[in-house]
């Protein structure tokens, strides 16, 4: 992937990076050895990038969650994977490919995995429409999850979403119709499923790839309702509202592990998972790879009913 834009709480960062560039550049113009000029500030740098990211506010975290240069689908599909063969298709009107899905292995282990595909560039975006799925998105992601059933292989949804696109042609192939039966059907699938925010956790775009045995989250990733500028603009009329709004909707990974929603953080890299994306991936498998091996062993009647207990225990309520 390219160098990567900063976001402005990094421009310390940037600024130092600049620095260690320089001076490797200077070095190898004139022939020159400053290494002991760089380690001293590549020390620095990796100190300051712990401390800005380990101090990130709600909102700076749904900024390094949106971060361009963020790992996406694609990209865990080649650094996690091995053998991936893409199915298509939802076999009622066409691929949406803002859903990736197919056969692929998990360190030799036959999986199905299914994962929300935004674009790098304006192009790309176009035809991953923004990683905003159709409803035949959702239903290409059900057959490929009831075929992981069939086959008694565990199937890993990867999600990363602004939510299910809204359109009226969406609108008009039954969109809420699509997320709702993925929701009634991943209840009952009789085999593993995993999911993993590793992006953007959209509303129901997002829950309907959700419904699973283990939920587990990128640190730097988010999982909610709306997004806070949404929010900021229903609950204050002022999409300026938006910090107030993120610290509200309780949808960092820390607030999401303390409500019982997510089962699992995957640390990421001291600058997030687009300072090393390599990093965030083998923390990634690790993290998929124990979830698959912790259920692997339960008989289907009990994984399905841990997974209904797992999501009536969700929300608490007071009568008086």
């Amino acid at each position: 992937m390219a160098a990567a834009p900063y976001l402005d709480f990094e421009k310390p960062i940037a600024e130092l990076q600049r620095q260690i560039e320089h001076l490797r550049q200077l070095a190898s113009e004139r022939q020159l050895d400053v290494d002991r000029e760089i380690a001293p500030l590549e020390r620095k740098l990796a100190e300051l990038r712990r401390e800005i990211f380990g101090n990130l506010t709600p909102m700076q975290r749904v900024q390094v969650a949106r971060h361009p240069r963020r790992p996406y689908t694609l990209d865990y599909l080649e650094m996690c994977f091995t053998d991936f063969v893409e199915l298509r298709g939802d076999r009622l009107f066409r691929d949406d490919p803002a859903i990736i899905g197919g056969w692929a292995r998990l360190r030799g282990r036959p999986v199905v995995v299914i994962g929300q595909q935004k674009g790098r560039d304006t192009k790309e975006n176009l035809k991953r429409n923004f990683g905003m799925p159709h409803p035949e998105g959702y239903r290409k992601a059900l057959r490929l999850m009831r075929l992981a059933e069939r086959f008694g292989a565990p199937a890993i949804t990867l999600i990363d979403t602004p939510g299910a696109y809204p359109g009226l042609g969406a609108e008009e192939r039954g969109q809420a119709e699509a997320i709702a039966r993925n929701l009634l059907e991943m209840a009952s699938i009789r085999t593993i499923l995993i999911a993993a925010v590793i992006g953007e956790g959209g509303s129901g775009g997002a829950l309907a790839l959700g419904v699973t045995d283990r939920v587990i989250m990128l640190e730097n990733a988010i999982y909610s309702v709306i997004s806070p500028e949404g929010c900021a603009a229903i609950l204050w009329k002022d999409a300026s509202q938006k910090e107030r709004a993120a610290e509200a909707l309780k949808l960092t990974a820390p607030d999401l592990l303390r409500l019982d929603v997510i089962d699992q953080i995957v640390p990421e890299p001291a600058g997030g998972a687009h300072a090393d994306p390599e990093q965030a991936a083998r923390a990634l498998a690790e993290a998929l790879d124990k979830a698959i091996r912790s259920l692997e062993k339960l008989p289907a009647d009990k994984l399905l009913r841990q997974r209904a207990e797992k999501y009536r225990r969700m929300g608490k309520f007071a009568e008086r």
